[in-house]
């Protein structure tokens, strides 16, 4: 069997993101355990606003079917959020929001987010982790009827928790990264 492919996304395009660092040690977390890893950024998927009327007018935007269709083409996804005002940046939101609204030719809407499992994780300077972010994320993607895996990764005090090499030095995050990245396998091999 081929290895399962594990679409990463970070939820934030600001430089020295600590989610940014948190989502490229989750992608070597998911290498080391035998997964195909894409690591993408929301910038190279520019999406206006969600507008309804927008829609109407001029359908979905062409980043959005892209990123659909790269999520699609991957067995699992981990996102990465910031917390912003104790819940997701707009771009988070918008992106799902854009996402949801594409329908490829034999697909119900927002069947990308049926196919294949979810896992969250948020990084924060703060002592929650951005724990508020991910609920409010585990709850936007239910509603999209998405698999979100119970585990998660709200890393705490994440101006501290990497060495020089931007990986996690914590032993209690490490166990917790690989918890969550051992369950998202377990998961995309059981609905492959």
């Amino acid at each position: 069997m081929s290895a399962l492919k594990i679409l990463v996304i970070p939820g934030s395009l600001r430089t020295g993101s600590l989610n940014a660092k948190l989502a490229a040690a989750a992608a070597d977390a998911l290498v080391r355990a035998e997964s195909e890893v894409t690591r993408l950024s929301l910038a190279d998927f520019p999406l206006p606003i969600y507008d309804g009327d927008h829609e109407t007018k001029s359908g979905v935007p062409k980043q959005a079917v892209n990123l659909k269709r790269m999520i699609g083409s991957h067995d699992g996804v981990l996102l990465v959020t910031p917390e912003y005002n104790s819940s997701v940046p707009a771009l988070v939101k918008n992106t799902i929001d854009w996402i949801s609204r594409v329908q490829d030719p034999h697909e119900t809407r927002g069947q990308v987010f049926h196919d294949r499992p979810f896992a969250i994780a948020s990084a924060s300077g703060g002592r929650l982790g951005g724990t508020r972010a991910l609920a409010a994320l585990r709850l936007i993607l239910s509603a999209c009827r998405a698999t979100v895996i119970p585990n998660q990764l709200a890393l705490s005090f994440a101006n501290d928790a990497y060495d020089e090499m931007d990986r996690l030095k914590h032993p209690a995050d490490v166990e917790t990264m690989q918890a969550m990245v051992r369950q998202l396998i377990a998961f995309a091999q059981q609905m492959r």
